[in-house]
């Protein structure tokens, strides 16, 4: 399997703690977790854009969706199985975004990206529960180019 970090041993709790530290590092702020059946869902935080004021963000792991792929590569489940799997995928999606974190977030200390930037499709509207990916992806954002009418010739 050529999925990156699918066989992590780091603990959920542990890279949820890192993404916090590397928002800190970027002046982040109010950062809090969603949970949903006892399990850590997502990151909420806060950062305040210098032209945009302060906006919030979220951050999923889609530990679902993970353990989806990773359940599809079992070829003889046995008692046990699924819940091993689930507890794998929630490592496994948490260290990805906690990778990815590290990243963006290494962009915005070196200059490369602000931080609007780089989590521009986890602006998250608090009212509807939805980040700006959901809004476009839902199709309650357009953001198509709309095509130049054709020129019609005399």
């Amino acid at each position: 399997m050529n999925i990156k970090n699918y066989t992590s041993e780091v603990p959920a709790s542990r890279s949820m703690a890192h993404i916090e530290d590397l928002l800190v590092q970027i002046g982040a702020s109010n950062i809090n977790k969603s949970y949903h059946e006892k399990v850590c869902s997502g990151i909420t935080f806060l950062f305040t854009d210098p032209k945009m004021g302060p906006l919030a963000f979220r951050l999923k792991a889609q530990v679902d969706e993970a353990f989806n792929v990773l359940f599809k590569e079992v070829k003889k489940p046995i008692a046990g199985t699924k819940e091993r799997v689930l507890a794998q995928a929630n490592r496994t999606a948490w260290k990805i975004l906690s990778d990815w974190t590290e990243v963006q977030c290494s962009m915005i200390i070196l200059g490369q990206a602000e931080a609007l930037q780089m989590f521009l499709p986890f602006v998250y509207d608090v009212k509807n529960d939805e980040t700006l990916y959901d809004k476009v992806a839902s199709g309650k954002l357009n953001l198509r180019l709309q095509s130049p009418p054709e020129k019609q010739h005399p």
